[in-house]
């Protein structure tokens, strides 16, 4: 599988991942990398690529966990810091498939014509969907549709490793499969179910669930700034811009945070943000979700305006109790419709946006939902202003939901990355430990 002399010229086919770097992303990168090299013909290699710098790796405490667990060793993978999809692409070297999203984000822009195919669960976004063959199912786990890809296509190549990193990565994304928080679908259940039976030593759901999970909501050691980078999104328009973190804690104790205030200041100024929204969740003692809010916002006028929204929505009902602060510039709430994720918040906070701005008669632009976090990322945010969509008319309708994946913890702009500190000799052989590391590990056979 290594790179030889004389294919400098062959296209390198790229599996990414979304820029929120979660457990499904990476997971469904990987399975599918594994899958298509296995069953391509010869000399086509597929290299699956983490949409995050590797330095924010830890943040993702359950992808780290897992990777341990099943052995996979992280030098093994190829992280987007590491790779520049941008010099292959103008070299002609780079044909993308697209998992666990469909839209490219402002700074990936020139990349779409290099998009050969997109495998997602979110809802389409026709307007801004790539040309290409796309795989679209609203399922709770992209993992389900790779499951549903590797079975139906080539069953035999399966081995217990891949099945259990898309096993586990079901049952964490569609919450045990449990029936009262909605997320799993009979696709889901099927293909949990269809992994069991090819592999009864698989761990049992609880188990793994309860391990992840804990993994997933471990932010002991982590700063303020990482705990609001860890899950992010950002939506940006004509300079204004909010962003929503999912806090993976009780909001009491995150108020609590030690100089909590100058660090929430710090972190908006810093990335130019004008108002921030965390939603914190936990588990209570019987095991059932609490989400609660808290608008973080120097400017009244946008706080109240993005706080009134909220309260007033009904598509989706938050069912909001404000709970009394003590801090200015802090409005905090009990969230009563739990099934409503950060995720689902987003379009309220673009309307939220829609409304401040018809309140100061500004033109409706196209409110963007981005991936940018750090300080390079803003800068070519600010560079590129609301062109997300080249031609895209004001008058045009906003899209039902904002383009996923968009909640990027790149620490930098790829453009500026230079020429791939990778080559593609390094890349190749990276490909080739992640297979080693499978074939050596785990015997084919099933039970």
């Amino acid at each position: 599988m290594g790179w030889r002399a004389g294919e400098e010229s062959r296209p390198l086919h790229v599996v990414l991942g979304n820029e929120a770097g979660d457990l499904d992303s990476m997971v469904s990168a990987l399975a599918l990398a594994f899958y298509l090299t296995k069953t391509a013909g010869a000399g086509e290699i597929f290299i699956p690529v983490l949409n995050i710098n590797r330095a924010e790796l830890p943040l993702r405490g359950d992808n780290v966990f897992f990777l341990q667990k099943l052995q996979i060793p992280e030098s093994a993978l190829v992280f987007r810091d590491e790779i520049n999809l941008h010099a292959l692409h103008q070299a002609g070297q780079l044909t993308l498939i697209l998992v666990d999203h469909h839209v490219l984000p402002k700074s990936d822009a020139a990349l779409e014509e290099a998009v050969a195919e997109v495998l997602d669960h979110r809802p389409i976004e026709q307007k801004y969907c790539p040309p290409c063959h796309v795989s679209v199912e609203l399922v709770g786990s992209c993992a389900t549709l790779v499951a549903e890809r590797i079975l139906q296509g080539a069953p035999e190549i399966l081995d217990r490793q891949t099945a259990s990193l898309l096993h586990g990565t079901i049952i964490l994304d569609c919450v045990n499969m449990d029936a009262k928080v909605g997320k799993a679908t009979p696709k889901d259940s099927k293909y949990v179910e269809k992994l069991e039976a090819l592999f009864p030593d698989l761990p049992q759901r609880k188990d793994i669930f309860d391990s992840l999970q804990k993994a997933k909501f471990d932010v002991s050691g982590l700063t303020t700034e990482q705990m609001l980078r860890k899950d992010q999104k950002t939506i940006y328009r004509q300079g204004t811009k909010v962003t929503i973190s999912a806090i993976y804690m009780d909001l009491e104790a995150f108020l609590q945070r030690l100089d909590l205030l100058e660090d929430l200041s710090a972190f908006c100024h810093e990335h130019s943000y004008d108002a921030l929204v965390a939603m914190t969740i936990f588990f209570n003692t019987q095991n059932e979700p609490v989400r609660q809010l808290a608008v973080f916002c120097p400017h009244s006028a946008l706080r109240m305006t993005i706080c009134g929204v909220l309260e007033q929505s009904t598509s989706p009902a938050l069912r909001l109790t404000p709970i009394p602060s003590l801090f200015p510039d802090l409005q905090t709430y009990l969230q009563g419709n739990t099934q409503v994720s950060r995720k689902k918040l987003l379009p309220v906070l673009q309307e939220a946006l829609s409304a401040y701005f018809d309140s100061r008669k500004m033109p409706p632009g196209q409110p963007e939902v981005v991936g940018m976090s750090r300080e390079q990322a803003d800068k070519e945010l600010d560079r590129a202003g609301n062109s997300l969509m080249a031609g895209l008319s004001q008058d045009d309708e906003d899209p039902p939901l904002p383009p996923t994946p968009m909640n990027s913890l790149v620490d930098e702009c790829p453009l500026d990355q230079g020429l791939p500190k990778l080559s593609a000799e390094a890349v190749f052989e990276k490909c080739s430990q992640i297979s080693l590391s499978q074939s050596a590990r785990v015997s084919p056979s099933k039970k």
